[in-house]
């Protein structure tokens, strides 16, 4: 099988850089110093509410006719932006909305005095009619916009992988490999030549070492005639139906519909289809925390830039040994009644939490959508043992679902622990070393420096 074409070189540096002018170098410095910010501090913007002014004027404007109206609501979003400036500045999705809103001004003569309207909230917006199906879409686009249509002719089907975040949180591995982790902080799930992803894990009570995903972004990076470079930000109490450019596909070129944004249940689910890659992906919020799962060609996941070694990327080598929670002594513990209950690799007894489950209340309320007793049915016991939080166990039933929808081959939907590898933590409580600052300086220059250059 012959690799995807390549794409075009890119020397933008992540979403909110694409449209500056003759900034090349301090474009680079800006993105080295915002990528260290992030990892070091990955709480900082927490309280930026950016998304809400983009779903807020993507509502407005999705049954706009008149020029001026469409003026109106553009005002309108840049009061909005404008009053998240304390709040967001150094947000990736906020600079992009910052230049967004300058070059459509621009591109529709409007003026920056005038009217602005309240945005619509989404509730009060019909649905977006549903997508025509693929042997309809801009059937003019150049097949190397739909993976399948570009690869060679007679050529073997491609072997589709499935990788999955969750919970407590709990990964599933490209190769099927199953680990609970402690990974707070800014992790990367991917990184490849084609799109990175990132999740940020917080804990789940106040000085508790349970942590769970408040916040993901994923970066389309440019791809030939397909797609332009394209941002998806989301973060908790916000799962946009659109990037962060307020679009919800892939732009203007040739191929633009090969990316798109469906919202399946608005705030609660989302799905992003890349046909250019053969990916799919699915964002969802249970609760108060975003899960993720994704179905990407073995031959996209393993596409590394030049020179990357891909040894950090979660999907494709798991979490680190030193990250790894020893999933076994925990329930035999747990189910010997032993009191109280604490996250292994952690000296800290848990916060008071909402609900209080022993271990026989834990395993009949995941038994209630969880009947097998595989690796998800036990992600779902720790995770309430952990955290007390019902919507844990939504959250790994989810998970469920969406390998049943992702991964290519039924025969693998349950994992048992028999079957993979899961790892075990140290005795002592890594995550108070210096190792997650080291990791973070290290992903630094892995996975930032290659957008930038």
């Amino acid at each position: 099988m012959q690799p995807p074409r390549e794409r075009r070189e890119v020397r933008s540096c992540a979403g909110w850089m694409v449209m500056g002018k003759g900034a090349a170098t301090s474009a680079l410095d800006v993105c080295k110093i915002f990528a260290l910010f992030i990892y070091m501090f990955p709480t900082a913007s927490l309280q930026c509410r950016i998304l809400k002014c983009n779903s807020e004027f993507w509502a407005s404007t999705s049954s706009l006719g008149p020029e001026e109206e469409f003026c109106t609501a553009l005002r309108a979003y840049h009061a909005c932006v404008r009053r998240t400036a304390r709040t967001c500045r150094g947000d990736l999705a906020y600079h992009s909305a910052q230049h967004g809103i300058e070059d459509l001004m621009g591109q529709h003569n409007c003026s920056r005095e005038g009217p602005t309207s309240q945005p619509r909230t989404r509730s009060r917006t019909p649905p977006p009619p549903p997508p025509p199906p693929d042997s309809q879409e801009r059937s003019d686009a150049p097949e190397v916009c739909h993976y399948e249509r570009g690869l060679p002719r007679n050529a073997a089907p491609p072997n589709y992988t499935h990788c999955g975040f969750f919970g407590d949180p709990h990964l599933r591995t490209f190769g099927d490999d199953f680990h609970t982790c402690i990974v707070e902080g800014a992790w990367p799930l991917i990184h490849n030549k084609y799109l990175s992803v990132q999740v940020t894990n917080t804990p789940v009570l106040p000085g508790s070492s349970a942590t769970a995903t408040s916040k993901l972004t994923i970066i389309f990076k440019n791809f030939q005639e397909c797609v332009d470079q394209k941002t998806y930000h989301a973060e908790t109490n916000e799962l946009p139906a659109a990037f962060a450019d307020g679009s919800r596909n892939g732009g203007e070129r040739h191929g633009g519909a090969a990316l798109r944004v469906l919202e399946k249940v608005p705030g609660q689910h989302v799905e992003i289809q890349a046909r250019y890659i053969g990916t799919t992906m699915v964002v969802r919020q249970v609760g108060r925390y975003l899960t993720f799962a994704v179905r990407m060609p073995e031959e996209v996941a393993h596409a590394a830039e030049d020179g990357d070694s891909h040894d950090l990327y979660l999907c494709l080598h798991g979490c680190p040994l030193s990250q790894r929670i020893d999933f076994r002594t925990f329930r035999h513990r747990a189910a010997g009644g032993r009191a109280p209950v604490r996250r292994p690799g952690s000296g800290d007894q848990l916060g008071s939490p909402p609900h209080t489950f022993t271990y026989q209340s834990a395993v009949a309320k995941c038994k209630e959508r969880l009947p097998v007793e595989d690796l998800y049915f036990q992600s779902c016991v720790f995770d309430l043992l952990t955290s007390g939080d019902v919507s844990f166990s939504l959250a790994a039933y989810y998970a469920f679902e969406d390998v049943k929808m992702l991964h290519s081959n039924k025969d693998k939907y349950h994992l048992f622990e028999k079957a993979v590898g899961l790892g075990g933590a140290p005795s002592r409580s890594p995550h108070r070393s210096l190792l997650p600052l080291l990791s973070a300086l290290a992903l630094l220059w892995l996975q930032w420096l290659p957008v930038c250059l």
